[in-house]
């Protein structure tokens, strides 16, 4: 007999894991049946389950759920058989068993059973155990609702109805209510309320409560059937009906709610079974307004610390605005490796706390009833140590400790090993779940590390986000999923946060990374796929381009397409800068300097070659026009020597010189205001100004990041001295200078603009940029000035700048960036960008 190779062996695996899934996907259509009879749910499960297994002719299953047993009128007990307990919050119900009548073959573990098959009954299990429960509450729910509807409000003692149920039914739950009425009493000075409270604990011996330092003897609780009349006597002499019940209502349903507290405070809990406690609170009926005060706010801080930090400035005020529904919804849209515990990470914090608290913002709903969150899958923070260890790479820990230049040496290297490692099966089974809620819609997966988004620590720019089409076969989307998230788990051992980390006394901390899987916002124009805008908002505008602009009028910084031209700087391009408090001063007034300096390139996701490209934005325009989404509001037609907004049936995409302005959307639109009122609405709920990142498909604004803004401390103008010397002036700037007196400067490092202007080889410029990193080190931190041509740190054509990163600077006390015109070139300020805000956390003075 020919034996099966592994063509067949695979067939036939698939062909079971389908069975199995099957199987699964029968029993959770029988068990939702809440209408049937449960007899006849449990009498349905018999013959759901045989063909899951291997050998269905021949398989029969029993159900037994206390004394009631449910099994085919033919079964017969046999040697080859399959359990597995079934179990209601904590406590044996029953068992399920798996049988064959018939001897087969054995597996590699000595029984005819497979591994998968035993998780398989394991799994269905668990699910009539959700079901019992959830029958269970949903009767105890129908019962005490018709109790309470058959009280007799004019009986005078309508409570006792509610007491006699409790004593029928929970006699345990009777006793715990008891107490917490007792504790009522008292808190309210009724004085038999102290006499009831002691003769619960028996304190019936003379001296029982010595108060020396002797532990106390043990004594019984007196808590009979006799005590509790006598309390609810009490209370009924005291306390009138309505309020009697109303704190019976509230008790049981705190007593209901409980499995999700004990969950929570466990440190032993992980995920998945405090994202089943999760579902089991929703399909439990418990309205959460019923429940006490102090244990809704218990919950819903129980559930913050859980899923996002333990930070007290976060909780503090995220409990504000949160529900327990609001995580019904995030615990369906998380992935995370077997036992974790890990958390969904920075990002996924602040972008969960604003969405809270904008819609808690009811007095602007009709200015907000516009702006909208993404869709968002979370990959938990525990994952990327579930990824080392499954790959056996934990040398990686190593990295933060050595030399900066050992570590940016090998961190090429670290990127590729990570992108050539393996996922573990549950996490990729959890993504390829995830893609197919996407479908085919471009993605952007975003690093969301525990570290991530703290005041004073953004990591702005720090950790990888990554654009992907998401194009092609679920294989090929899934791949390209697993291989993006590698390449941000591998940016966790790049130079710049550890530098960056190192400087902050975070560096023995162990990161974890979690990620954000958001689709991107936008729509298809052409052969592309592109939000019309995208850009970054500050509540606090740290450098103002004209006196009259304030402070708190914040700051825009706006570009076509894909938001990254608006947050990285870019040594060949340049933003739309616009502040929402006085959005008609401009940083450029003629039309000759707006033509100049506005946006002329543009990211997009190329749908057709499945990646992210970067195009001449005019050309794009001429070859999707009206396609474009919201083209009208964003383009400017330059005629002569002004700037006109295109009219009628205008433009013509392929004749008119077309300028990026945003015109249209900063004169017609409501959009400016918006994001006033956004930041306005952040900044007041979460005690701070914020700093967000933001998307439009046309028709609503997305909020896809927020985070606390880190800013300067203010400063008083300093005196600046009279009749310098001209020999004795080294530089001069009159514009964006902030406030402030930086002493003690022992060194400058200047880059002449000329000589490296004239330098052709690109090994030789990035060679300037690595010796500035070198001087970085060695000299007195705090103590030196660098000064260079053009921007430094920027993206593109590093002629117009020096090649470095924060790791490379981020010892200097001033940055300066001379901004000397040449050609039809003059270098962007860096408002806005991650670079910025390095410089700000880092309080590195920056004058261009």
């Amino acid at each position: 007999m020919k034996r099966p190779g592994p063509a067949e062996h695979l067939l036939h695996s698939l062909q079971e894991r389908a069975k199995e899934l099957n199987c699964l996907y029968r029993v959770d259509e029988v068990l939702s049946l809440t209408d049937a009879q449960e007899e006849d749910v449990f009498r349905d499960l018999l013959h759901v389950l045989p063909p899951g297994w291997q050998y269905p002719d021949i398989c029969q299953t029993r159900l037994v759920l206390g004394r009631r047993v449910f099994e085919p009128p033919d079964y017969r007990p046999t040697e080859w058989t399959l359990s597995a307990d079934i179990t209601v919050q904590g406590e044996r119900a029953g068992e399920i068993t798996v049988s064959y009548t018939e001897e087969r073959p054995g597996t590699g573990n000595g029984s005819p059973f497979l591994d998968e098959e035993r998780r398989l009954i394991k799994a269905i299990a668990e699910r009539i155990g959700l079901a019992l429960l959830q029958r269970r509450l949903r009767r105890d729910r129908e019962a005490w609702e018709t109790a309470v509807e058959g009280l007799s409000r004019d009986s005078g003692e309508s409570w006792r109805v509610l007491l006699d149920f409790l004593d029928r039914t929970d006699k345990s739950l009777l006793i715990r209510i008891t107490r917490k009425m007792v504790a009522h009493l008292c808190w309210n000075d009724i004085p038999e309320g102290d006499q009831l409270h002691r003769e619960s604990l028996s304190f019936i011996q003379a001296g029982s409560d010595r108060g020396d330092n002797r532990p106390l003897e043990r004594q019984a609780l007196a808590e009979t059937d006799a005590w509790t009349r006598r309390v609810f006597e009490t209370a009924g002499r005291h306390l009138s009906d309505e309020e009697i019940i109303a704190n019976i209502q509230n008790w049981i349903n705190e007593e209901n709610s409980s499995f999700l507290i004990k969950a929570l405070e466990n440190p032993g809990t992980g995920l998945s079974e405090i994202t089943e406690a999760v579902l089991r609170f929703k399909n439990s009926s418990i309205r959460e307004s019923e429940l006490p005060i102090a244990v809704r706010t218990s919950l819903r801080v129980a559930l913050l610390r859980r899923f996002f930090a333990d930070q007290l400035d976060f909780i503090n005020v995220a409990k504000k605005y949160v529900k327990v529904e609001d995580f019904y919804d995030l615990v369906q849209h998380l992935v995370y490796p077997p036992r974790s515990h890990g958390t969904l990470g920075g990002k996924g914090a602040g972008l969960f706390l604003a969405a809270r608290a904008l819609g808690k913002a009811t007095d602007y709903a009709d200015v907000l009833g516009n702006i909208r969150f993404p869709k968002t899958w979370y990959l938990a923070s525990d994952a990327i140590l579930d990824f080392i260890q499954y790959n056996s790479l934990n040398e990686v820990y190593n990295q933060k400790y050595m030399d900066i230049e050992r570590v940016r040496q090998d961190y090429p290297h670290i990127i590729q090993v990570f992108k050539n490692a393996r996922f573990n099966p549950e996490v990729e089974k959890g993504l390829a779940a995830a893609l197919d809620d996407f479908e085919d819609r471009p993605l952007i997966v975003r690093s969301s590390s525990i570290l991530e988004d703290r005041m004073g620590a953004s990591f702005s720019g720090k950790y990888k986000s990554l654009f992907l089409a998401n194009q092609g076969s679920k294989r090929q989307r899934l791949e390209a999923l697993m291989d993006a998230i590698a390449e941000i788990y591998a940016s966790v051992f790049s130079p710049d946060p550890i530098e960056y980390r190192a400087e902050r006394g975070l560096l023995d901390f162990q990161e974890e990374m979690g990620i954000l899987i958001q689709e991107v916002v936008g729509k298809r124009a052409g052969r592309y796929f592109l939000p019309a805008f995208s850009g970054v908002a500050f509540s606090t505008n740290e450098f103002r381009w004209s006196p009259r602009i304030r402070r708190r009028d914040g700051l825009l910084r706006m570009v076509p397409g894909l938001g990254t031209r608006a947050v990285d700087r870019l040594s060949n391009d340049y933003p739309v800068l616009v502040s929402p408090g006085n959005p008609d001063l401009r940083v450029n007034v003629t039309a000759e300097e707006t033509a100049r300096y506005s946006p002329r390139y543009i990211d997009v996701i190329d749908l057709e070659r499945n990646e992210f490209v970067t195009l001449d934005v005019i050309r794009l325009l001429r070859e999707v026009g009206e396609d474009y989404p919201g083209v009208r509001d964003l383009v400017s037609i330059l005629a002569g020597d002004r700037l006109r907004e295109p009219g009628g049936l205008g433009p013509d995409w392929e004749k008119d010189d077309l300028v990026v302005t945003f015109q249209g959307l900063i004169r017609r639109t409501d959009f400016v205001n918006q994001m006033k009122t956004v930041l306005k609405v952040l900044r007041e709920k979460t005690g701070g100004p914020v700093d967000l990142e933001f998307a439009c498909d046309g028709d609503h604004v997305y909020i896809v990041q927020c985070r606390s803004q880190s800013h300067l401390r203010d400063q008083g103008p300093a005196a600046i001295p009279r009749d310098i010397p001209p020999d004795r002036l080294l530089f001069r700037a009159t514009r964006y200078v902030s406030n402030g007196r930086v002493p003690d400067i022992t060194h400058v490092v200047y880059v002449d603009e000329d000589r490296y202007a004239r330098i052709a080889d690109p090994h030789t410029l990035r060679d300037v940029g690595r010796a500035v990193g070198r001087l970085n080190q060695i000299l007195p931190r705090r103590r030196f000035i660098l000064i260079g041509p053009g921007r430094w740190g920027s993206r593109g054509d590093i002629k117009l700048g020096v090649s470095v990163t924060y790791s490379d600077i981020n010892n200097t006390a001033v940055l300066v960036e001379v901004a000397r015109k040449r050609d039809d070139y003059v270098p962007e300020l860096s408002f806005g960008t991650h670079f910025f805000q390095d410089l700000v956390e880092a309080e590195i003075r920056y004058l261009p």
